[in-house]
């Protein structure tokens, strides 16, 4: 992983995942080069000084999308706004809850991407799923190509990404040039659904599933015998979860092993295995929206995939990378292992050969991204 921040985790990650998900390496060295000297302080500490560094950049490319709008260049002020919600969303995401300006710099990143995808002509719309008294937000990534009603992959995120990350990672456009569509959703814990409309992190992810299901099945252009299901990080939990006990996902994947996510929590809190975010306690209480530590740790055990994967009964894709530094490699076995009804099961590695070794392969996940979308298209 390329690691500008020595011994910080958590900044590193945030680097390589704007790396892979649409920045530019001199505009992301430019927004590093301030807070090189805070890094070595904690992942913590500095916080601030990095949000001010990153949302700064993407000022900076907002004002040149403005001039190039203005111009008539559409293409090009596309391309900027798309950028700059990428530095906006890098920027929010390391923040505590608390930061005031966190909620202003994600509705940047809303508007700066909307943008993007318009002006740039982008194969993607904004999309909501009807769910209980409100709607899940979401973004469809149409299957290229005139063949009637496609596959369709639904796409969760992990425990501190967002719709526009996973879109960003190129994941929907290898699958549409491979005639899937893809749904990605803000579930209940994540993104807009989380910071925008109050909706709490739940461990029955096939409760929101149905929503997504149903939604799908309305639309004239998706096959709904040919309904998959996909997550990374903590979505690998979400994914087979889903697959288990909603019985109309034909497929699932999970970019990630995260069989007892539960557990882990207790080896984290006696500090082992690394964190994705800084403040990582007060954000997980606040994605499942818990008041303190002890109601977090007791809900804790039952984000867990134990005598759950025995019950997926459809072709089951794990992918991991060797060299993960969260989710330890035992899980990704015991996912694969225990998951002894599924009618093709296959546990993918991702070594130093091809890249990719990180967790979700943010190091290189071009690696991760073009092998699952092989995957699910053979298999859909």
């Amino acid at each position: 992983m390329f690691e500008i921040f020595p011994g910080n985790y958590p900044w590193n990650l945030a680097v390589n995942i704007a790396l892979n998900t649409g920045a530019h390496i001199t505009e992301v060295a430019q927004a590093c080069a301030s807070v090189l000297e805070a890094s070595g302080e904690g992942e913590d500490s500095g916080t601030e000084q990095f949000f001010r560094s990153w949302t700064a950049l993407a000022d900076r490319l907002v004002e040149r999308a403005e001039e190039a709008e203005t111009e008539g260049y559409a293409l090009t002020a596309g391309a900027l706004y798309s950028r700059a919600s990428v530095y906006y969303l890098t920027a929010e995401r390391l923040q505590s809850r608390h930061y005031a300006p966190r909620q202003g710099a994600y509705r940047k990143m809303l508007d700066s991407f909307e943008k993007g995808i318009v002006l740039g002509r982008q194969n993607c719309a904004k999309v909501e799923i009807p769910y209980e008294h409100t709607a899940l937000p979401g973004l469809f990534v149409a299957a290229e190509g005139d063949t009637g009603p496609a596959p369709c992959m639904v796409h969760y995120n992990g425990l501190d990404s967002t719709k526009e990350m996973i879109y960003g990672s190129g994941i929907a456009h290898e699958l549409a040039r491979r005639g899937v569509s893809t749904l990605i959703v803000d579930h209940p814990g994540t993104g807009e659904a989380l910071r925008l409309r109050d909706l709490p992190g739940r461990h029955d992810s096939e409760h929101w599933s149905a929503f997504c299901v149903d939604w799908l099945e309305d639309r004239g252009d998706v096959d709904p015998e040919r309904i998959g299901v996909m997550g990374w990080s903590l979505g690998g939990y979400y994914a087979p979860r889903a697959a288990a006990f909603e019985k109309r996902f034909s497929l699932c994947v999970a970019w990630g092993a995260n069989y007892n996510w539960g557990e882990l929590q207790k080896r984290r809190l006696a500090r082992e295995g690394d964190r994705p975010v800084p403040h990582y306690w007060d954000h997980v209480q606040w994605v499942f929206g818990k008041q303190n530590l002890e109601e977090f740790m007791a809900f804790a055990p039952s984000m867990s995939l134990v005598g759950v994967t025995e019950q997926i009964t459809v072709p089951f894709l794990v992918t991991h990378g060797a060299g993960d530094r969260q989710i330890p490699r035992e899980y990704a076995v015991a996912q694969y292992e225990t998951a002894v009804n599924s009618t093709r099961r296959e546990l993918k590695w991702f070594t130093e050969r091809e890249g990719g070794v990180e967790h979700v392969s943010a190091d290189n996940m071009p690696a991760a991204t073009g092998f699952i979308s092989d995957w699910v298209a053979d298999t859909l």
